[in-house]
């Protein structure tokens, strides 16, 4: 068993909600969908037990009537298990992971700023990426969002 296959197996193992739920897509890319309710463990059990330590980004997208979440993590030998979580649109609420990788923050701030979701435990800071005088509740990356038109 190679060592995709392993990290495959031993997520379905642990975790039985993941049965048909991970795959191997190519050589090094492990994927998951983590049911948003056990994310945190997943996560944490893919940081303590199999050594993906790094976090190298979250990508937010928009799904209709989920906003979804990959955390893509990494093992220093360059294997990425990439953690796909969603929450409702309409109420679009994830809790922080910035106790465990603290360079989530800036890719917290983008998911809030550009998809409208609302990162609990993060800490106050600056908008990223959007300027201070952008508009509250306008999220660019929204499916359904239109520019308005200077009158």
């Amino acid at each position: 068993m190679n060592a995709e296959e392993a990290v495959k197996k031993g997520l379905e193992e642990k975790f039985p909600f993941l049965k048909d739920k991970v795959s191997v897509r190519r050589e090094r890319r492990v994927f998951a969908e983590v049911p948003y309710g056990n994310f945190r463990e997943v996560l944490e059990y893919a940081l303590n037990e199999m050594e993906f330590s790094v976090l190298c980004t979250i990508t937010g997208l928009d799904e209709g009537a989920n906003l979804s979440f990959l955390y893509h993590l990494a093992r220093p030998a360059g294997m990425t298990l990439n953690l796909k979580t969603s929450v409702p649109k309409e109420s679009p609420v994830m809790k922080t992971v910035t106790d465990v990788f603290p360079n989530a923050e800036i890719y917290e701030r983008e998911i809030a700023d550009l998809l409208g979701a609302k990162v609990d435990g993060l800490p106050e800071g600056k908008r990223y990426p959007l300027p201070d005088d952008w508009p509250r509740d306008e999220y660019p990356l929204r499916k359904d969002w239109r520019a308005k038109k200077d009158a």
